[in-house]
């Protein structure tokens, strides 16, 4: 009798626990569909992408309300990297000296810098050393507008330096600088220049990291048929060893990495006359596969997956 009581008893608690479990709610389909999703998003690298934008510098030009009014534009970048907007502020201050070649600051200027400086909480310390540099850039603009016009000259002078996000996601993002300006001469100039990045690890890139081991000679040779390609195609000489004693090749450091190859950008006289502008060169990719690191080179697009096709039974 105790053996089929305790024997009974067992058969109620199994039974109970059938019931509860089959009584628990099902888990929703759709529920675990989103969280294969949300794991799967979880396991995913993150892009870093550049985000910013320009603004002008503020400088302090006097009045004018002439035709001939001079005309200074500087802007710059401001965005969600500081190390890279460092880099292109010096490198805007850097185009402002070689156009305008102005000498060291006075003893004066020195002294209005440092007490801004001083005085400014470290954010805009950097924003304030920046905006008095540009003015002293500005002042001697206006300096040189009022020697023309004390020559009588009719000339507008103007300057624009510029920088703009080109490449914003990838192993490589790029910021352009733009700069142009007409100071009475005969005609006018400009520039433009590529600043390369790798946003992982926070560094500007230069030519040579995006090169193999020893291949900076292959390279050159690369780029050197591509030079003569141009001068051949841009009808400037007949013969391209007549042309290099005038306009010898060089190897750019100034480079972007376009979609159909690694571009070379030159400037003005760099490996031709004022008449060619600013001339660049590009290396597809196809030549360049055993000189770049694989890293730099495109990846290859995978293909989708055919559809299954059916066969019929025969």
């Amino acid at each position: 009798m105790m053996l089929s009581s305790k024997a009974s008893l067992r058969l109620t608690l199994l039974a109970s626990a059938i019931f509860l479990v089959a009584c628990q709610p099902k888990a929703d389909h759709k529920d675990s569909q989103e969280q294969q999703k949300s794991a799967v998003q979880e396991q995913k690298p993150i892009e870093l992408t550049l985000k910013g934008e320009t603004i002008p510098s503020k400088v302090i030009l006097p009045d004018c309300d002439g035709k001939n009014c001079p005309e200074f534009t500087v802007e710059r970048l401001q965005s969600n990297f500081p190390f890279i907007d460092k880099i292109i502020d010096q490198q805007i201050l850097n185009t402002l000296n070689q156009i305008l070649e102005i000498a060291e600051p006075d003893a004066k200027g020195t002294q209005t810098e440092q007490k801004t400086e001083a005085s400014a909480v470290a954010g805009a310390e950097q924003k304030d050393s920046f905006d008095a540099q540009v003015q002293r850039y500005a002042n001697s603009f206006i300096d040189l507008d009022n020697e023309l016009k004390a020559l009588s000259s009719n000339h507008q002078i103007n300057l624009l330096v510029k920088p703009k996000i080109l490449q914003a996601q990838g192993k490589v993002v790029t910021v352009v600088l733009n700069s142009s300006s007409y100071l009475g001469g005969a005609h006018g100039s400009a520039a433009q220049h590529y600043y390369n990045f790798d946003l992982k690890e926070q560094k500007q890139i230069e030519l040579e990291d995006l090169l193999r081991p020893q291949k900076k000679a292959a390279l050159e040779k690369l780029a050197h048929e591509a030079f003569k390609t141009w001068v051949t195609d841009s009808k400037l000489a007949d013969n391209v060893a007549d042309y290099e004693q005038a306009w010898p090749f060089k190897l750019s450091n100034n480079f972007l990495l376009g979609e159909q190859g690694l571009i070379l950008q030159y400037g003005e006289y760099e490996i031709g006359p004022y008449v060619v502008g600013l001339p660049r060169l590009v290396i597809p990719y196809a030549q360049l596969q055993d000189v770049l690191k694989e890293d730099y080179l495109p990846q290859p697009k995978a293909k989708p997956a055919s559809a299954p096709v059916a066969k019929s039974a025969g």
